[in-house]
């Protein structure tokens, strides 16, 4: 990411100060794409689901044939050894990497067991009380796995998030409502989405075409213990307009209120406040 501070890295066995290199320009990674990633939050001393981004970040090397070499107890260790460095009130963002280092057949393929690995930490703030953001439409689609590694949290797939964010930063919104291939509503450019309409909160089913997150399903699960209704179905962008109160779910932010869709506008709602506080409720209980 770069653009937090106070970054560390771990690569080869051992911390380093600063954003360091790790890549080479012979590296597979480098020129054929073969990256993954995923990201945690350390957040007052605790770092929730650290375990399962951690094992999904394997999931991801293995989607895209890069042969994992940590497991996810042993990237848990040296995660924690390497925040031992910050003071325990820090807001870190926590990237584990892999890589393939070579080719194998036709230098496509990337060689099995031939594998770079890196954990990066930056000190990034968590938003301040009130932050929302606006969304509008984008001619680019989430693609289907036939036509791309949409099973992994892969870089590859960046490049496609960022025509939409930069679609959307013209026509001065903060980011974009994505349709998936048949044209309906899957997330957005850098989040998934949740719209609430009389008291209800619905989401667009995971199929395929979208990582359906750890805080998702995180956030799923807390609403349905607190008798809240959510449903994961199909959604179109006319659901979005006619709904009450649109928010965003994602790792970095946790809890982002929508206050417009193109033309519609939304007051910040009790339902995405709730849901704010039952995931933090849930993640300072569970590190007791």
């Amino acid at each position: 990411m770069a653009t937090g501070t106070n970054i560390r890295t771990y690569f080869e066995g051992r911390w380093h100060d600063g954003d360091i290199p790790v890549m080479k320009a012979a590296d597979h990674g480098t020129w054929l794409g073969s990256s993954v990633f995923d990201g945690a939050r350390y957040v007052d001393g605790i770092a929730p689901d650290l375990d399962r981004h951690c094992a999904r970040v394997n999931a991801s090397a293995e989607a895209l044939m890069v042969t994992p070499t940590v497991t996810p107890d042993e990237m848990q260790a040296i995660i924690w050894e390497g925040l031992k460095a910050y003071p325990k009130d820090a807001a870190i963002y926590i990237r584990p990497m892999y890589w393939a280092l070579e080719g194998g057949h036709l230098a496509v393929l990337p060689k099995a067991g031939a594998t770079g690995f890196a954990i990066c930490l930056e000190e990034v703030p968590m938003p301040p009380a009130g932050t929302t953001t606006t969304l509008c439409r984008t001619r680019f689609r989430r693609p289907v796995l036939e036509d791309a590694v949409v099973n992994a949290k892969a870089g590859c797939l960046y490049p496609n998030n960022a025509r939409m964010l930069k679609e959307a930063r013209d026509r001065g919104f903060g980011n974009a409502l994505v349709a998936d291939a048949l044209g309906n509503v899957a997330e957005t450019a850098t989040a998934n989405v949740f719209a609430v309409r009389d008291g209800e909160v619905f989401t667009p089913i995971a199929n395929g075409t979208f990582l359906a997150g750890i805080t998702r399903a995180r956030h799923i699960g807390n609403m349905r213990r607190n008798g809240m209704k959510v449903h994961e179905t199909v959604m179109t962008f006319e659901d979005f307009e006619a709904a009450d109160e649109v928010f965003l779910s994602g790792n970095l932010m946790k809890v982002t209120p929508v206050s417009a869709f193109e033309d519609t506008s939304y007051q910040p709602g009790p339902v995405a406040e709730r849901v704010r506080e039952m995931y933090w409720d849930w993640a300072f209980s569970d590190a007791r």
